[in-house]
């Protein structure tokens, strides 16, 4: 089937390329008249615009990269959705990549954007990003970029959690829970994010009084699987524990698995609270309890945040943004607190 071009449409109106042209770019040269013959024209012979040859004229694509970790997370397909909204009320699209958190990936990921003529890029990076190289590559191009929720620590707008008083938060509900013996399920990779939610169950541990105990802060490799082997290994070594914070959900579900296969009652015997609000948290027995990190509202912000600097004119000119979002407290079943400790 022969594809229609902006010449097909000049001989059917017998009117110039180049009138045409202006006439589906919306130029004011052109009478109404025209510009409605023109796009009526267009859409009866099924013309269907050259994105690439008009941002090669313009300079503007009009679309946006988006560069994720995995769509796998509940998580980063909720923010996805927020910016996608947000870019369409604005006549943006988007052009999604995953880094399968591999920076290697990543870098491909960034290298495939540029190379489809992207206006910007908003960011979330991979779990073992090692620098800022093709981050700072960007910047030096001059082509607009924001982070969300993982942000490397250069000048560079972002929307993200307040991931320490999330941390302090989840460890606080457990101590009011009447949990005294809180282990804390972390990443040995040194993201700032890891690192605040950190801070923030330390901090929580001094301010109520409870000693800060080595043994009982596991570093890995989130997962599932990592969640039954941190069960597992502080059972083994019998280190006292009665709860579970953990730094995603995942790992908090792999956690409640291993608890029930050692016939441990979750909440009565072990409480255990995750972060980011999967979507399963909800669906499982016992339901998870977990701090919620406002996923869409966070694509959203980042979108407008993007957006209104673009409309600024040079991207880079001003110090940049970083929006901190409230996190929520979202108490389930299985931290309701130790049997002994329930009231009736």
């Amino acid at each position: 089937m022969k594809k229609i071009t902006i010449l097909d449409i000049a001989k059917e109106l017998n009117i110039t390329f180049s009138t045409v042209a202006r006439a589906l770019n919306d130029h004011p040269a052109i009478s109404k008249q025209t510009k409605e013959a023109v796009k009526a024209t267009a859409e009866r012979l099924g013309y269907r615009k050259n994105r690439i040859a008009s941002s090669l004229r313009s300079g503007k694509s009009n679309i946006i990269g988006i560069l994720v970790p995995s769509l796998d997370v509940s998580f980063f397909s909720a923010v996805v959705h927020g910016i996608e909204s947000v870019m369409n009320q604005n006549g943006y699209s988007i052009l999604l990549y995953q880094s399968q958190e591999s920076y290697e990936k990543e870098d491909k990921g960034i290298e495939t954007l540029l190379n489809s003529r992207v206006d910007g890029i908003i960011a979330s990076i991979a779990i073992n990003r090692v620098d800022s190289d093709s981050y700072l590559d960007i910047i030096s191009r001059n082509i607009p970029l924001a982070f969300f929720d993982r942000a490397l620590d250069i000048r560079v707008p972002s929307v993200t959690t307040d991931d320490y008083k999330g941390g302090y938060m989840a460890t606080e509900h457990l101590i009011k829970a009447g949990y005294r013996h809180i282990a804390h399920v972390t990443e040995t990779r040194n993201l700032p994010i890891f690192k605040d939610r950190l801070k923030g169950y330390t901090d929580a541990l001094k301010d109520y009084g409870i000693s800060i105990k080595e043994e009982l802060i596991l570093r890995g490799n989130l997962s599932l699987d990592f969640g039954r082997d941190c069960v597992r290994s502080l059972t083994e070594r019998k280190i006292n524990f009665d709860a579970l914070f953990t730094l995603e959900d995942y790992t908090a579900m792999g956690g409640i698995q291993q608890l029930k296969a050692m016939n441990r009652r979750v909440s009565d015997d072990v409480g255990v609270i995750g972060f980011a609000n999967e979507a399963f948290g909800s669906l499982v027995s016992p339901t998870l309890s977990t701090i919620d990190q406002q996923t869409n509202a966070m694509g959203e912000e980042v979108a407008k945040l993007f957006l209104s600097l673009l409309k600024e004119g040079n991207f880079y000119d001003h110090a940049p943004k970083h929006i901190k979002l409230e996190p929520l407290l979202i108490a389930r079943e299985s931290s309701r607190g130790p049997k002994s400790k329930q009231t009736k």
